[in-house]
């Protein structure tokens, strides 16, 4: 049985991946109309405070053609509460897309997460499969990479 939730999971894993993806391309729209800068949105909660800027579904919902985009297929209850599966960096909120600072420090494009899973949805598929991350520069990894380690 455990091979068998493995195998399941994995095929929820890649269209979570694809989703990201999705939303990786809405994200280079979003920039191109908006001279080079990305978005300024933050997470959507039930405690949202009225003068946060709105959350990613408000946001990118013309780019994106579908907001359900946003539901990753392992989600069993974040989207129904939060409108997204995934977290979105709000470090980066309206910085200038080829030029990303984190406190203050330069960062290349292909170290910075842009959305990644709220949850390790993903843990059935084995230790550091849990999440997703939508990088920068465009690419997907199932597991964060922080420089210097493996």
């Amino acid at each position: 049985m455990p091979v068998l939730g493995r195998t399941k999971e994995a095929g929820r894993s890649t269209k979570c991946l694809s989703n990201l993806h999705q939303i990786g391309i809405a994200l280079m729209v979003y920039v191109d109309e908006n001279n080079n800068h990305l978005p300024c949105m933050y997470d959507f909660n039930t405690n949202q405070i009225p003068t946060n800027p709105p959350s990613p579904d408000v946001v990118l919902s013309n780019q994106l053609g579908s907001t359900k985009v946003l539901l990753c297929p392992s989600d069993d209850s974040l989207y129904l509460t939060t409108h997204s599966s995934y977290s979105w960096n709000s470090l980066i909120n309206g910085q200038t897309a080829d030029r990303l600072k984190i406190i203050g420090i330069n960062f290349d494009p292909h170290q910075i997460p842009l959305f990644f899973d709220k949850e390790d949805f993903h843990k059935a598929r084995g230790k550091g499969k849990g999440q997703n991350f939508l990088y920068a520069d465009g690419h997907i990894k199932n597991q964060l990479t922080i420089e210097g380690t493996k």
